[in-house]
């Protein structure tokens, strides 16, 4: 009988060592993931300084034994939106819900036909509506994104997406993504990083179409808010949106954002204009070796050429300021074969 018991000891024993020693190797594994080798990882990238400085740092911060090895759980990588990700001219997409929300929301309100800059919209007015600055656009902001629960803003956004059409292109918004950047995204996930959006947008405006649209999840989103409280007058637990801010992640606010929301710093960052400026900025202080790149927007045949002088995606202070930083500027027109996912 005690020699039974020893047995069964002993193999209890050997069990939990194997069972231990296996989930070790695994978790070794993830914190050594290296690069996954593709023929050609970003095929709708021209060949050229750019794509190579891309690759490069992917090779050598996922190779295990490089100098430059970066562990999985620090491979943060942060991606503006507007303009970055998909096209934002020649207004930001965002705006353009809330322009096509005044219209839908126009009956329930007929004040504004005399109100500006509600008035200004309704008669296709955009210079005047915008005249007003910042206000102006705080003012159409706060009327069409809250007074309402979350859900029911999600389904407005919903609804919207499959029925607006970009006025250049005729294609639906979620088709104007840049297909070089979705490439970028797959290969940087493929690669062990975790991409996120950091954008000057709401957060739950994006958050309905970013795990379709480019496979980021919801809660890997980061982006302006409005104030939020709980309800239950009407028997039934409810989030309703309050005509108050919360948070806005542009500019300064940007690494901001990424320390409450993430937590870590990243060391891969895109964006395309001053917004971005910051985060690219602080990036640049990573311990480890770090990308910054920028979408310079280049192409004005097949998509929009527009950077210092423009209101929209003002590219300035870190054009100026790439080579100091080392970061990389995409030059659309030259560095990209193809635009949109419906190209041929």
């Amino acid at each position: 009988m005690k020699e039974i018991k020893k047995i069964t000891l002993l193999f209890i024993v050997t069990l939990t060592s194997l069972s231990y020693s296996f989930a070790q190797q695994q978790i070794n594994k993830s914190r050594k993931k290296t690069t996954i080798a593709v023929a050609n990882p970003l095929p709708s990238w021209n060949e050229g300084a750019t794509k190579k400085s891309i690759i490069d740092f992917v090779t050598k911060t996922t190779k295990e034994g490089s100098k430059d090895f970066i562990p999985v759980s620090d491979r943060i990588a942060c991606f503006d939106n507007d303009g970055t990700l998909w096209n934002e001219f020649p207004i930001c997409f965002e705006f353009a819900f809330a322009i096509d929300r005044v219209k839908a929301m126009a009956a329930q309100h007929p004040e504004w036909k005399t109100t500006q800059p509600f008035q200004a919209v309704l008669e296709g007015d955009m210079k005047t509506a915008l005249s007003g600055g910042e206000e102006s656009l705080m003012q159409i902001i706060a009327a069409t994104h809250t007074g309402t629960s979350t859900e029911v803003f999600e389904q407005n956004v919903k609804d919207w997406l499959q029925t607006a059409i970009h006025p250049k292109t005729g294609k639906h918004y979620t088709e104007m993504v840049f297909q070089p950047m979705l490439e970028l995204l797959n290969y940087l996930r493929a690669n062990g990083y975790k991409t996120f959006i950091v954008s000057g947008g709401g957060d739950d405006f994006m958050r309905v179409f970013s795990e379709q649209v480019y496979g980021i999840p919801p809660y890997q989103v980061v982006g302006s808010s409005v104030k939020v409280k709980y309800d239950t007058t009407n028997g039934k637990p409810t989030l309703i949106k309050l005509p108050e801010v919360n948070f806005i992640n542009n500019k300064d606010g940007k690494p901001v954002g990424i320390y409450q929301h993430i937590g870590k710093k990243p060391v891969f960052t895109a964006g395309n204009s001053d917004g971005d400026y910051a985060m690219l900025q602080w990036t640049s202080t990573a311990s480890t070796p770090q990308f910054g790149l920028i979408i310079h927007h280049t192409d004005a045949e097949r998509e929009a050429a527009y950077d210092r002088t423009s209101s929209i995606g003002h590219l300035e202070k870190a054009l100026d300021d790439a080579v100091k930083y080392n970061w990389q500027i995409v030059d659309i027109k030259n560095d990209w074969k193809k635009i949109y996912p419906f190209e041929k």
